[in-house]
């Protein structure tokens, strides 16, 4: 039986210089589609312990909704933050339909044990003109993410062996497309070297 898992990412240490570079190549990769913050309401789901990338928006942002199973004690105090502690995506329950401009659901996916309900839900909560951005490990990511935690030591093992699911364009379009969003509005790629799978999906106006 598959369990939740007990920490957020980077809870315990503050990572490795791989986990690092990662985290900085999603942040670019968020803002080449979302240039301004100012006044937006987004949602950050499996954001981490700290909240790495949305900590450096917060004082642009409407509001932020961070998800997590835990959360670092100052942004649960942050004014513009809603700090959910919980597992995904039954955590997003409690929150209204069409109440984020963006949703962010980065090296999240591969995770969660019901992936495609966390997309739908993405779907639901976007506003019109919203735009979700999902960020995954690709099947030729896998073999260096282990080859990464397993044999060079360089990454948390226990990153990988919480991994469900590996992601192509072929595997990650089809998800889309079934949690509601219209083909014409998905771009979906391979991004970090072909490493990792990229998609910016747009809710209707």
């Amino acid at each position: 039986m598959t369990t939740a898992r007990q920490e957020a990412f980077l809870q315990s240490s503050r990572g490795t210089p791989v986990d690092r570079f990662g985290v900085w190549l999603s942040g670019r990769q968020i803002r080449r589609y979302v240039p301004a913050f100012a006044g937006k309401r987004i949602g950050d789901f499996g954001c981490g312990y700290q909240a790495a990338f949305a900590r450096t928006v917060l004082d642009e942002v409407e509001q932020a909704v961070l998800i997590d199973v835990a959360l670092a004690d100052d942004l649960k105090r942050h004014p513009r933050v809603r700090a959910i502690e919980g597992v995904l995506p039954d955590a997003l329950a409690a929150l209204p339909s069409g109440s984020l401009d963006l949703v962010m659901i980065v090296s999240v996916l591969e995770h969660v044990t019901e992936p495609q309900r966390l997309l739908a839900e993405a779907r639901r909560l976007l506003g019109p003109n919203g735009v979700a951005l999902v960020n995954v490990p690709s099947w030729r990511g896998k073999k260096l993410l282990e080859l990464s935690a397993f044999r060079l030591r360089l990454s948390p093992a226990a990153e990988m062996d919480d991994h469900k699911m590996y992601y192509d364009v072929k595997d990650l379009w089809p998800m889309l497309v079934a949690a509601g969003f219209r083909p014409s509005r998905i771009s979906c790629f391979p991004h970090k070297f072909g490493l990792n799978t990229f998609a910016v999906c747009r809710a209707e106006p």
